[in-house]
């Protein structure tokens, strides 16, 4: 039996709840002014417009709230080295410890690398195991996707980044809806996603701990950087890491 939620709205109700978070001041905690917005368009799927302008609002990816809103991945964006995401949990190791100055010179070198090619990796499709019912785990579970970052590395960033410690197989019940989440999970996903933690509560219903002395600006920089490095192949990812272990010495 499926823990949590017992029913997941549908892509319509969670846009909602967004929209209506960052209305009632939620984007403060992204630095963004409040507003009025612009409704969600009745009928009809939102369109890439307005996920793009909502998800600068809330400080989101725009790809992440694809997901929300039910919405078909590019193929380009899900061409991914799954060698490389196994490197990622040593950048991440390395990047958290380096000054504001070295992280950004960091994300620079990895924006000015060239990213994988169709022609060098076919666009990742959810393997058997992957196929996680509807669900706000799933969705989690799925933008950590976007990252490149699987069950094992997902895990390890997650305690490197957050100090919340999970299994790979904790990763997985989380997106097989077997695993609940609650506010310590919750901050770890936001964390690692760089999401503020206001908008994953408000999108999941969810109550937010406190705020954690984890969502510091090394942890919002190097949550930038795996989204930089997602496209990158193994290779090109140690190449960042050897940078940012040259940076830390």
């Amino acid at each position: 039996m499926l823990m949590g939620h017992p029913t997941y709205p549908d892509s319509g109700v969670l846009l909602a709840r967004l929209v209506r978070s960052q209305e009632d001041g939620l984007s403060r905690d992204t630095g963004l002014p409040v507003g009025e917005f612009s409704p969600i368009p009745a009928g009809q799927p939102p369109t890439e417009e307005f996920l793009h302008r909502l998800a600068e609002r809330l400080g989101m990816q725009s790809h992440d709230l694809f997901l929300v809103a039910g919405l078909a991945i590019p193929d380009d964006a899900l061409l991914f080295d799954e060698e490389a995401g196994r490197e990622l949990p040593q950048l991440v190791r390395h990047a958290l410890h380096l000054p504001a100055s070295d992280r950004q010179r960091l994300r620079d070198f990895a924006q000015s690398l060239v990213e994988v090619r169709p022609g060098n990796f076919s666009p990742r499709r959810q393997r058997p195991y992957e196929q996680y019912p509807p669900g706000f785990g799933s969705l989690l579970v799925r933008m950590l996707a976007l990252r490149n970052l699987g069950w094992t590395s997902a895990a390890k960033v997650m305690y490197l980044m957050s100090g919340v410690y999970l299994s790979a197989a904790t990763i997985g019940a989380v997106g097989r809806g077997v695993k609940p989440i609650d506010a310590e999970l919750l901050n770890g996903f936001a964390i690692v996603l760089g999401i503020p933690v206001a908008v994953l509560a408000s999108l999941t219903g969810v109550h937010q701990a406190a705020a954690s002395n984890r969502y510091s600006p090394e942890n919002v920089d190097t949550a930038a950087l795996l989204w930089d490095v997602r496209h990158l192949t193994a290779g090109q990812v140690r190449e960042v890491s050897h940078l940012a272990d040259v940076l830390g010495r």
